[in-house]
């Protein structure tokens, strides 16, 4: 059986310094730490498994401090969208512009891609569009690790090249 009061006085200063890295609000980071612990605390049979249970302390601080940051930036992002509203002939005239851009850019993109090799378009493809990683790259183009990461070194260095060019 876990005595709770032991470790959280064993951990609290270390998960504070440790949380202190990712956020400068105390109050946030208290609440942080309070809330891992009630955690731990209420999962306490389940959690008899944990191997190293400083270890799970603090990565459960830092996801619970992602989470927290992801909840306000959201909370933002509401508040800011429920005050800011622009006339609804604003709003449709910086649609409109914004689509003429992203039309304009997604052209460019597309001449751009059109320039490069079958393989580098094919790499491109794998990486960013498929979302593959490196080693199922290796696979399907039936080429070495090293070999992948050069071709997508120069496919993004050509794509650059072009987009330089295009910009003078």
């Amino acid at each position: 059986m876990i005595d709770f009061a032991h470790l959280y006085d064993q951990n609290i200063d270390q998960l504070f310094a440790f949380g202190s890295r990712f956020t400068t609000d105390r109050e946030m980071l208290k609440d942080c730490i309070h809330d891992v612990f009630l955690k731990f605390y209420t999962k306490g049979q389940a959690l008899n498994n944990v191997d190293n249970i400083e270890s799970y302390l603090y990565i459960s601080l830092r996801n619970r401090i992602k989470d927290e940051f992801r909840r306000n930036m959201h909370i933002c992002d509401n508040e800011i969208n429920d005050t800011t509203m622009l006339p609804r002939a604003e709003m449709e005239e910086y649609n409109h512009e914004q689509m003429e851009r992203r039309t304009s850019l997604v052209s460019y993109i597309e001449k751009f891609f059109h320039k490069l090799s079958p393989r580098q378009r094919e790499i491109i493809n794998l990486y960013y569009i498929e979302e593959r990683k490196y080693d199922d790259i290796c696979n399907i183009m039936g080429i070495n690790y090293q070999s992948v990461r050069n071709l997508m070194h120069r496919s993004i260095s050509r794509l650059r090249e072009y987009a330089s060019q295009m910009a003078v």
